[in-house]
């Protein structure tokens, strides 16, 4: 698989269940890394992703993240081991379910209220809970022939996690019923076709393509702006166009106040490169 020649090392050992390196592009690649067991979302997986996922955000040359899987799958749902396994994980002491155990502390949309973006280069199988983790990342790629699936109602369970409220939004409501109540198995040309993601990779190329993506929007757009447009797609969602637009008129003119408005207006003036300081709190 071709990748930059610009990789830091990585920062945690090969063995580990999910893989960091942050790029001197000011790319963090992160990669679950159970192939064993097809990437299955849970337990030290879990724990270790988001663990990471907090470096990235705090790491001021971190400017985006890619998330991938090692092996033949993308992520191909919740870990759940055996019978004996999933009745002993999901029961807690009052004998209520704690699911926790097994998709982890935090809920999937986490990822929506991060300030940098988040690029899913999914190279393999995606199912239940890694396809509720794919579709929380900002943009996705598929590698050519990836399987895709909700799985939910196959297995008993109901549209997990935030699923029913991101799908509709990703595909449209017709699409996300067939996709949530069939359960069926569908593959990366499909899931482009529908807006599921945004492009159709060769296998061998998928992680350059997602990679150089993301350098591109690294080296180009002032993290600031990343930021807040970021946060105002998912917030917008939950207000009608009149609102909207009066939040939008305020970030504008806070935007305007800020140096990276005028490194992107001198830049541009300039036939340059914007070089556009980290994120700090805004």
């Amino acid at each position: 698989m071709s990748v930059p020649d610009s990789v830091a090392e990585p920062a945690i050992s090969d063995t580990d269940p999910v893989l960091y390196e942050v790029r001197d592009t000011g790319v963090a690649v992160l990669t679950l890394n159970r192939p064993e067991r097809m990437n299955g979302w849970g337990g030290g997986l879990a724990t270790m992703f988001y663990s990471l996922l907090d470096d990235a955000e705090a790491d001021p040359d971190v400017r985006v993240i890619v998330v991938t899987g090692s092996g033949r799958a993308f992520c191909a749902g919740a870990d759940m081991g055996n019978l004996n396994t999933i009745s002993n994980a999901t029961v807690d002491a009052a004998g209520g379910t704690d699911v926790s155990k097994l998709v982890g502390a935090r809920h999937p949309h986490h990822l929506m209220t991060m300030r940098k973006p988040v690029v899913a280069a999914i190279n393999g199988a995606c199912a239940g809970m890694g396809l509720t983790m794919a579709l929380v990342c900002d943009v996705r790629f598929a590698a050519e022939g990836a399987k895709f699936t909700t799985s939910f109602a196959r297995r008993g369970l109901i549209a997990e996690y935030g699923i029913s409220w991101i799908l509709p939004r990703v595909v449209g409501q017709a699409a996300a019923l067939d996709l949530l109540l069939s359960g069926r198995v569908f593959y990366a040309d499909e899931a482009s076709g529908l807006g599921l993601v945004k492009e159709v990779v060769a296998s061998d190329d998928l992680l350059a393509r997602a990679i150089g993506y993301a350098e591109d929007m690294a080296a180009n757009c002032a993290p600031s702006s990343l930021a807040v447009i970021k946060q105002q797609v998912y917030a917008d969602t939950m207000r009608d166009v009149f609102e909207a637009s009066e939040v939008a008129e305020k970030l504008m003119h806070e935007s305007m106040l800020r140096p990276d408005f005028i490194e992107g207006i001198t830049s541009f003036f300039e036939k340059r490169p914007p070089n556009f300081p980290p994120l700090k709190d805004l």
